[in-house]
């Protein structure tokens, strides 16, 4: 199942999403997802589904890579989208106790659960088609007004982006764990809900060690790393919508 979780990672690619210009994708990505959040009707959401799809027929991810990258989410788009089921109004379909069950309450599990599978999917093809050091390149970039307030930009986007890419490290981490307590005869997948919860303590521990561990060694790297205020770039990218050296970035000094 973790080899099937493709949250955080980058696929290499040609495309024309890959060429374009991490920070003309971050805005135009969030530009999008502002448009979902903002759908009042069927109508505005089946148009953003279009341009999202629109974006992933350009990307040319495969539709089950995407798909992985939905899985761990399902649990949470399914509980939304049933709860959601519960605070329609009007006249019940369907009663048990104090639940019931009205058109407008399924609409509304409908419409809830779209939204949230375009936003992931969004957010998806900006992991998916830029590289971390572009990623960390343009959240400085766009972070850069902020050093008005004296905040440390570049540490704030090189936390984010380490943040986000060690989500696959974690989960090669559990698979690892899992499969060293089957070895040793655990029992991870059979029995209730409260056997497989005790179960998952086993992994728990060794994870947290593992990722203390994890951060001690990248803040033993960083010691002593103090970023310039004036860095140059190997590839100078400036506001353009395509910018082909763009994940090829460096910093010089």
């Amino acid at each position: 199942m973790m080899n099937d979780i493709t949250i955080g990672q980058y696929f290499p690619g040609n495309s024309l999403l890959h060429k374009t210009d991490a920070r003309m994708k971050i805005v135009l990505l969030l530009f999008m997802m502002i448009s979902v959040f903002v759908c009042k009707n069927y109508v505005s959401l089946a148009i953003a589904a279009a341009a999202t799809t629109l974006l992933v027929i350009i990307s040319r991810i495969k539709l089950s890579v995407i798909l992985k990258g939905l899985k761990p989410l399902f649990f949470i788009i399914l509980f939304t989208a049933v709860l959601n089921i519960f605070y329609g109004t009007g006249e019940p379909i369907a009663q048990f106790w104090i639940f019931k069950i009205t058109e407008r309450g399924l609409n509304n599990a409908l419409f809830m659960g779209t939204r949230i599978i375009l936003l992931v999917v969004i957010g998806l093809m900006l992991t998916y088609t830029t590289t971390p050091t572009a990623l960390t390149d343009a959240i400085e970039s766009l972070l850069k007004p902020l050093k008005i307030f004296k905040a440390d930009v570049h540490s704030l986007a090189m936390v984010m982006t380490i943040a986000l890419r060690f989500i696959p490290i974690l989960l090669e981490e559990v698979q690892k764990i899992m499969a060293a307590q089957k070895s040793r005869g655990a029992d991870l997948e059979s029995g209730g809900i409260i056997k497989r919860a005790k179960a998952i303590v086993p992994i728990l521990i060794p994870l947290f060690v593992s990722s203390f561990r994890r951060a001690d060694e990248r803040q033993n790297k960083n010691e002593g790393y103090a970023p310039a205020d004036k860095r140059l770039f190997l590839f100078d990218c400036s506001y353009d919508i395509f910018c082909r050296n763009n994940n090829n970035a460096r910093f010089i000094g």
